[in-house]
């Protein structure tokens, strides 16, 4: 992969922002990679990037704002119209994936994020296809 996607991830655990970090600017090589270590200022954070992301990552658990009301905030920016949403989260229960289907998101993976399946994922996500990567 080359510089393209433009990357934004908002984690608030330390060992996920790490582990985000390192795979994505390292074995992926992408250089525009913004991590956010929760969601204080979020929608000023979201105005001033630049260059605008292609791509989001929310944690669902993260405060203040949580992963929904996130979303809703990103989708109230017209610039963002056409991005891909993609929650990352440890509760992929039944009812909580409907949830996050109802509420807008894009997709949802399953964290620990299988990064050996990762890029595939990643491209598919690229490419437009709704990517709903959830493991027993």
């Amino acid at each position: 992969m080359s510089d393209y996607p433009v990357v934004l991830y908002v984690e608030d655990d330390p060992k996920s922002r790490k582990v985000m970090k390192l795979f994505l600017e390292g074995r992926l090589n992408l250089s525009h990679v913004t991590i956010l270590q929760d969601s204080s200022n979020f929608t000023a954070h979201l105005t001033h990037l630049d260059p605008r992301p292609d791509l989001i990552f929310l944690d669902i658990h993260v405060h203040p704002l949580d992963g929904f009301e996130m979303l809703t905030l990103i989708r109230e920016n017209s610039a963002y119209n056409n991005v891909p949403i993609i929650a990352l989260t440890a509760s992929v229960m039944g009812e909580e994936v409907a949830q996050l289907r109802q509420h807008g998101f894009s997709g949802c993976l399953a964290k620990p994020v299988d990064l050996d399946r990762f890029p595939s994922i990643l491209k598919q996500i690229l490419n437009g296809d709704a990517v709903w990567y959830i493991t027993d």
